[in-house]
């Protein structure tokens, strides 16, 4: 799948940032709501000087609320937001390069107690903002691995480490150097061809996994 997509769609170049912080405050961002939404409010806090730990901090609980309104669930996610940089002060030292530091399992648990952060807010962090090299799953590729038939539902609802798991058996044989850049670009593949055929109905004329779709049944 990897492949077929990559001969479709090109590279991706993700995460769409400029800096690690960036790919953080998007990951909070994105949730439930469309990366239009999240570039207006990305757009605000730059305006406002606060696409950095020390620009973010210096804001107040309402005016975060205010720059990333665009977004959604603003009064949810300022609060979730600041509990991060607090997180990053009281344990790295401010630190984002010392976060990335970190082992990649301890950080992972570290970063799912915090309010706001799902697992797949979790791992996009890790592996786009801080290079860690874990596997990202997300309903595109839910839609995937269900319509394919890559995987069955526990309970009538696949998991979300099911669906991690696959890109992590996918890249398995090749060397560990190489795995976050294939998690990275696949999971970014797998989000254009969801976007253009995989929705909540599918579009599968055109698609580049049609064939393989076909031949999975």
């Amino acid at each position: 799948m990897h492949d077929q997509l990559a001969l479709a769609y090109g590279p991706q170049y993700w995460w769409p940032a400029k800096t690690p912080f960036e790919v953080i405050l998007g990951a909070y961002l994105t949730q439930n709501t469309a990366w239009k939404a999240v570039e207006r409010s990305l757009d605000n806090l730059r305006a406002a000087g606060a696409l950095s730990l020390d620009g973010l901090r210096r804001l107040t609980l309402n005016e975060l609320q205010t720059a990333i309104r665009p977004s959604g669930f603003y009064t949810r996610k300022a609060p979730a937001l600041r509990a991060f940089v607090a997180m990053v002060d009281g344990e790295f030292g401010g630190s984002l390069e010392a976060m990335a530091g970190a082992e990649t399992e301890g950080l992972r648990r570290r970063l799912l107690a915090l309010p706001g952060v799902g697992q797949e807010t979790a791992d996009a962090i890790l592996l786009y903002a801080l290079g860690h090299t874990v596997p990202v799953a997300d309903e595109y590729l839910r839609r995937i691995a269900e319509r394919h038939g890559l995987v069955e539902a526990a309970g009538g609802k696949i998991k979300y480490e099911a669906l991690a798991g696959l890109t992590r058996a996918a890249f398995a044989d090749d060397p560990k150097a190489e795995r976050a850049r294939f998690y990275n670009e696949f999971h970014a593949l797998t989000v254009a061809v969801g976007k253009a055929h995989c929705g909540r109905t599918a579009r599968c004329e055109g698609c580049p996994l049609a064939e393989d779709l076909e031949g999975s049944f």
